[in-house]
């Protein structure tokens, strides 16, 4: 059976992609973009100039996840290209609930959050743009590990900005950042 993604016509739904992603994505980043997998980020919402920057890295390998790199080494320009205008064109929506807001983490995250100026390349409303990311509403797992790895100067970005960004925080730091900001509204488009 066929998952139809929210926001797509039965035209679109028959796009190759569109099928991919139901058969093959959707296990792991939700039907609808929108993970409940520990680790795993939601795609819903993400700016399509990322999506495929991410597909790229893990397709040339230079991104390490051995089932990402798996799914993207064999994809051509054109598939990219595919799955990227996809996933742009998926509405976030809000994750599920990992945790409930703790007023602590919060103020700490967000006074951490503008001290590092996040919405300077993120936006305003953390929904990104371009080749960064939304991180307003992603999984709160996903995000301590995305940013314990730029922190430790293993995970790899578009630039240096974030493993610089990040340089000097504590693991705390980071603990209170990713709860401040799975807990941000994430922005309609």
């Amino acid at each position: 059976m066929l998952l139809l993604l929210p926001a797509l016509t039965p035209i679109e739904a028959a796009e190759p992609a569109a099928q991919r992603f139901a058969s093959e994505c959707s296990s792991c980043h939700g039907a609808d973009g929108v993970s409940t997998t520990p680790l795993v980020p939601s795609l819903a919402g993400q700016p399509s100039f990322y999506a495929i920057t991410q597909l790229f890295l893990f397709r040339q390998g230079r991104r390490q996840n051995a089932l990402m790199t798996a799914v993207a080494k064999d994809m051509s320009d054109a598939e990219l290209r595919a799955f990227s205008d996809l996933i742009g064109r998926l509405p976030p929506r809000p994750p599920a609930e990992e945790s409930a807001p703790d007023a602590a983490k919060q103020a700490r995250g967000a006074a951490l959050a503008q001290r590092l100026h996040c919405t300077g390349c993120h936006g305003a409303d953390l929904a990104g743009g371009a080749q960064v990311p939304r991180l307003a509403g992603q999984r709160e797992d996903y995000l301590l590990h995305a940013l314990q790895g730029f922190r430790a100067a293993t995970r790899v970005g578009y630039t240096a900005a974030m493993n610089e960004t990040l340089a000097g925080t504590s693991p705390a730091d980071l603990e209170d950042l990713a709860h401040w900001l799975s807990h941000v509204a994430a922005p309609a488009r």
